[in-house]
């Protein structure tokens, strides 16, 4: 039986978008934990789209597809890039009722399909950061009282700076939104990677803020911040609740 009741185990495609990294194994393995902390049953299942063209699930036997997080520009137009971009549009046309999840890379992927600006940032994003709810997010999340911040590990140096069509904004600044038919959920955070997989990439400190190879002190700080805790496992509850939600009989609303 599911640990949780008479409900199946949940049958989950993930998207790893990230072309040719030494750390492809890993951020599996942290898939594989974070996930597993709440929903020990779900079956997994990796796709490679980036390295191994073709590589896409069959929407028809998996109830969440996850976009996940990728080292490339989504608004290059690479073939592998162009060809995830098909096949997330190719789902919502021919899959209205199936649940997307965009992830990071995939968070600005889906905004950009559906009208979103993407740019690149000034200051990019590294470590477990604070995100704050709107009211929408705040009901999405079922979040009451003055507990109205998120935290999630960020890896980042493009975001998301206008609303795609179509999707209620669940944290301020662009960095979550759920489609108004609630097929379509994103998160610019990652609740799929641990502190020991965030810091894997540690050592973009060096490229993004100036920090020389060689400062442990200034290495340590990013470090801790990869350690701080986060609301990971409550957002990977939540999107398992709401793999279950059926589509409204109302759009627009939340």
């Amino acid at each position: 039986m599911s640990p949780t009741g008479d409900q199946p185990p949940p049958r989950v495609a993930i998207l790893l978008n990230s072309y040719r990294s030494p750390f492809i194994s890993e951020i599996r393995d942290s898939y594989v934990r974070c996930i597993g902390a709440v929903r020990p049953d779900a079956q997994l299942a990796f796709f490679y789209p980036a390295d191994k063209p073709g590589d896409f699930p069959d929407p028809a036997a998996f109830d969440l597809i996850v976009i996940g997080g990728g080292n490339a520009d989504p608004r290059k137009k690479h073939p592998w890039i162009l060809r995830v971009h098909q096949f997330i549009l190719d789902v919502v046309a021919n899959h209205p009722r199936k649940k997307l999840c965009g992830i990071c890379w995939g968070h600005q992927t889906i905004s950009m399909l559906f009208g979103a600006e993407l740019v690149d940032m000034e200051t990019p994003e590294l470590g477990v950061t604070e995100a704050q709810l709107t009211p929408a997010g705040r009901r999405f999340f079922a979040r009451q009282g003055g507990n109205d911040k998120v935290l999630l590990q960020q890896h980042h140096r493009r975001k998301v700076v206008t609303p795609p069509k179509g999707f209620h904004e669940l944290l301020v600044e662009n960095q979550s939104f759920l489609s108004y038919n609630n097929a379509i959920l994103t998160l610019q955070g990652h609740p799929e990677k641990d502190a020991r997989c965030a810091k894997l990439r540690i050592r973009d400190a060096t490229r993004w803020f100036g920090v020389e190879e060689d400062d442990k002190a200034a290495l340590a700080s990013f470090a801790e911040a990869m350690e701080r805790e986060d609301d990971g496992p409550e957002i990977w509850r939540r999107i398992f609740q709401w793999v279950r939600e059926k589509h409204p009989g109302h759009e627009g609303r939340l």
